[in-house]
């Protein structure tokens, strides 16, 4: 299945079985997680899947899972790998304990959590990829992608990989412009971009007249106008709260419209008032 809209895990330590569970009743699809213990409770999330799906009421095909490799630079000392072995072992053995986690025997999405250096894809990095795409062509991953990437290793990737990436997901800046080259790129090559931290990330839009304008006149939240300008503009978007109630809530972001020039006023925010926020 494509999921419309991402219910993230990060963060939510003891709470994440609780959220995840909380997430499926109020109707997300789409789960995202990572087989990174500093950030995420993978295993967490396999509990409460197990837990649903024990209940009869989903089945594991009813779920978009999606979950992350993440290079010893982005973990900390609970690995889920041998950090003595090759690259390509370090992905079997992550694989293989997220579908342990997870208590499934494949994955909807396998996202290469970011680039080992700032600038580029490292040899190393290469060989993550190289993995990703044996897993995806061994039927285990039915798809592969990338995560926190620039334009510059987004386009290195796309003309070096055999299987080229079906999602990106960044971290997305109104103050940067919604990230629009990237998703341009995307779109350009029928890659679906995913934005996550839109409402942590873009807390100042909340104070600009305009913005206050539409969603008084739309009659939804901050929240919904944020989501609902991410769906209109192609973005797959991540919500990440704890709060049953603002998951009820961010769901109804596909109950109503923004107009063209709503959109495009959202879209301007970057440029009149997010940089005079920095």
């Amino acid at each position: 299945m494509k999921p419309t809209f991402l219910y993230g895990t990060a963060w939510k330590e003891d709470q994440t079985q609780r959220c995840v569970e909380a997430a499926l009743a109020a109707g997300f699809r789409g789960i995202d997680t990572a087989n990174q213990r500093k950030h995420y409770f993978e295993a967490a999330v396999g509990d409460a899947l197990s837990k649903v799906f024990s209940q009869g009421t989903l089945k594991r095909k009813d779920i978009f899972l999606q979950t992350k490799f993440t290079s010893i630079g982005g973990q900390d000392q609970r690995l889920p790998y041998d950090p003595k072995a090759s690259h390509t072992e370090q992905v079997k053995q992550s694989f293989a304990k997220s579908l342990e986690h997870l208590h499934t025997d494949y994955i909807d999405s396998y996202i290469l959590h970011g680039p080992s250096t700032a600038r580029g894809f490292s040899q190393g990095d290469w060989e993550v990829w190289h993995a990703m795409e044996t897993l995806f062509q061994e039927g285990k991953a039915k798809s592969i992608g990338v995560s926190n990437v620039s334009l510059e290793q987004l386009r290195a990737l796309f003309e070096g990989a055999k299987v080229k990436p079906s999602y990106v997901q960044n971290r997305c800046y109104a103050r940067r412009a919604w990230d629009k080259d990237i998703r341009a790129f995307c779109t350009l090559n029928g890659i679906v971009y995913q934005g996550f931290s839109l409402l942590t990330a873009n807390a100042a839009i909340f104070e600009n007249p305009k913005f206050i304008e539409i969603v008084k006149r739309v009659g939804c939240t901050p929240a919904q106008a944020v989501f609902r300008f991410a769906i209109q503009i192609g973005m797959l978007p991540l919500t990440g709260t704890t709060d049953p109630n603002h998951m009820n809530e961010d769901l109804k972001s596909f109950k109503f419209e923004l107009t063209s020039t709503d959109i495009q006023a959202i879209e301007a925010l970057d440029r009149t008032w997010c940089l005079s926020e920095l």
